[in-house]
């Protein structure tokens, strides 16, 4: 019964989705109901306390202080820099300057560890430069949200801190653990750029005047500032110097610095950067308030446990559990954020994974690629929300210029099942 008033509610969020209805508004008033309803939990005290701790953590502090640095470099001469220095390099590459959303963005996941963060960031910097030169809006866009996943595996990654708390597992072998699969998984994105290019020349801009190796070499001063703040931030992280969150309020402080050198920041331009930060900010902070108040709703209504508990009763071979879970995290990806679903169903799960044969390392990057996967995936995708408030386009849309990525992730995680050591070589190696 608690399952098919789960789903019944699922069905009710999504005409609510299709009314038109800010997605922030649509998630706390199916939660309200489904709890008004169906539970005898007091609505309003926990509404009250889910959106509080949903929106005032410390760790969410680095996601506003991440869009306004992105918003700062969207602003200077920093964003169209970084074209001039990638540019030579790339421009004899099928697809040319796509490539920039996944280099840029796995540089910068291994700065915010954020995929929202990673997603809004570059997009401010790519996406009119992409639009500028001639390049497609969807192939655009759909590599963006695609490659902007890569916030959660390459770490610093929240979720994996969230799941080793969770199953017990060192924190510090799950970031090991996802450096080799985030590289692979930038590397198959490069190879769709490249193999759709090559099928569609002609909606590739033509290239720019050939250069010599050593006039490209002089192209790549302008990347100087760019790659300069990243090593700071990554510094100041890998270091020990600063949290993520210290580290995100350097970057800015450091953008603020460089953009003021380059003579392309006035007061006009910070204030139009901090107010669009703000917009942005606050557009993701209400759907993550919506989402952790569904979250809580889903939990007293029994959701994750009952799919949970119903997948260790099947009994399946460790390549079938695989292939269930896999699906059974991309339905909960239909309406829950990533960490609530670490939070939701890791206890009930690792019973049955340990049984299986799973190493409980090799599982944290599987739930980082599903949950990945849940990031561009309706109704509540958070890339896709985030995407939509900087394109003004429909999350369908959005979702299907993604599809083709989403399958390159599910293509990774059956990689890494037949192939462990991607994600175990490192880890073992920190352990020798």
């Amino acid at each position: 019964m608690d399952v098919i008033i789960a789903f019944g509610l699922i069905v009710v969020l999504f005409a609510v989705l299709g009314s038109g209805l800010w997605i922030g508004l649509s998630l706390l008033a199916v939660a309200l109901v489904g709890m008004e309803l169906f539970t005898s939990r007091p609505v309003g005290d926990s509404m009250m306390l889910t959106i509080w701790g949903s929106t005032s953590s410390w760790t969410l502090t680095a996601l506003p202080l991440f869009l306004w640095m992105g918003e700062i470099l969207f602003r200077s001469k920093l964003s169209s820099s970084m074209f001039k220095g990638l540019a030579p390099w790339l421009d004899r590459l099928p697809g040319r300057l796509l490539h920039v959303n996944v280099v840029g963005c796995t540089i910068f996941a291994a700065i915010s560890g954020s995929s929202a963060a990673t997603c809004a960031t570059i997009g401010k910097i790519t996406l009119p430069e992409l639009k500028q030169r001639g390049y497609p809006e969807d192939i655009s866009v759909g590599t963006l949200a695609g490659a902007g996943t890569l916030g959660l595996l390459i770490p610093p990654s929240i979720i994996m801190i969230v799941y080793g708390v969770a199953a017990n597992v060192s924190i510090s072998k799950l970031f090991l653990a996802g450096v080799i699969p985030g590289l692979m998984l930038a590397a198959l994105f490069m190879g769709y750029i490249v193999v759709w290019a090559l099928f569609n020349k002609d909606k590739v801009p033509a290239p720019d005047a050939r250069l010599s190796f050593v006039q490209k070499l002089y192209a790549s001063r302008h990347l100087i500032p760019v790659v300069s703040l990243i090593v700071v931030v990554l510094g100041a992280i890998y270091s020990g110097i600063a949290t993520a969150t210290e580290a995100a309020a350097l970057g800015v402080g450091g953008s603020l610095i460089l953009a003021k050198i380059e003579g392309s920041l006035d007061w006009a331009r910070f204030k139009d950067g901090l107010v669009a930060a703000c917009r942005v900010y606050c557009m993701i902070g209400l759907i993550l308030a919506g989402a952790a108040f569904l979250t809580l709703a889903m939990g007293f209504i029994g959701l994750p446990r009952h799919l949970a508990e119903f997948i260790g009763a099947l009994h399946l071979s460790p390549f079938a559990l695989m292939l269930l879970l896999i699906v059974f995290f991309i339905l909960l990806g239909c309406f829950l954020d990533g960490i609530s679903m670490v939070v939701l169903t890791i206890a009930v799960l690792l019973p049955t994974v340990e049984a299986a044969g799973f190493d409980l390392v090799w599982f944290g990057i599987f739930i980082v690629l599903v949950v990945e996967m849940a990031q561009i995936t309706p109704p509540v995708g958070f890339n896709l929300f985030v995407l939509q408030g900087m394109t003004r386009r429909e999350v369908t849309w959005i979702a299907r210029t993604a599809l083709p990525l989403f399958a390159l992730m599910i293509v990774a995680v059956i990689l890494t099942y037949f192939v462990p050591d991607v994600v175990l070589w490192l880890p073992r190696q920190m352990q020798g």
